[in-house]
């Protein structure tokens, strides 16, 4: 099957933008595909799991050091208005182990191939439209459990009690640390 022509039974994909520094290859194994764009964005197989052998995608080569990007990385989805955190979060994300997305809206979150495939959300609560905890209502009522982190630039420290009652897993405050995010994610993809 030629590169960037998916399988049948490949059902849906969602794409990761990769930076100019990972020098990625097309590859096929029976049933799964993924691909390289020429945009920067990788097209992770959707019907892959921990036990599917074979399946890997290229390493990165990123100075002198190799990362091996496996399918089966968490996919960890940001929806923040802010452009600096789209930009700088996914980047940590990857550095923490995980496959990474980011939205600067929920609609555009929603309209995504990755609402499926995303074990977390990291969710700024105030954005222009549908809000942050708007959005974990409606993933609730998709039936979509994604346990999910709020960030926040609110200097209101009330709001972090409404929300772990909402079923947040944590609330963290910008600016926030590395460590706190990190921990976060441990707690939300335990189950995961």
């Amino acid at each position: 099957m030629p590169p960037g022509v998916a399988h049948p039974r490949v059902m849906g994909h969602c794409r990761e933008k990769i930076g100019p520094e990972i020098s990625p290859v097309a590859n096929s194994l029976p049933g799964l595909v993924w691909t390289a764009l020429p945009d920067g964005h990788v097209d992770f197989p959707t019907n892959a799991s921990a036990n599917t052998p074979g399946v890997a995608l290229p390493t990165a080569t990123v100075g002198r050091h190799e990362k091996s990007m496996t399918a089966t990385r968490s996919l960890v989805s940001v929806v923040d208005d802010d452009e600096s955190v789209r930009e700088s979060l996914p980047d940590l994300l990857r550095e923490f182990g995980f496959a990474a997305r980011a939205f600067s809206l929920p609609e555009e979150f929603l309209a995504s191939g990755c609402v499926d495939e995303t074990k977390g959300l990291i969710l700024d609560i105030a954005m222009p439209g549908m809000s942050g905890p708007d959005l974990q209502r409606e993933l609730k009522r998709r039936g979509h459990e994604t346990p999910v982190i709020f960030i926040t630039a609110s200097t209101d420290k009330s709001v972090r009690p409404r929300l772990l009652e909402l079923g947040a897993v944590e609330c963290l405050f910008k600016p926030f640390s590395d460590t706190a995010l990190l921990e976060a994610l441990r707690v939300a993809l335990r189950g995961n």
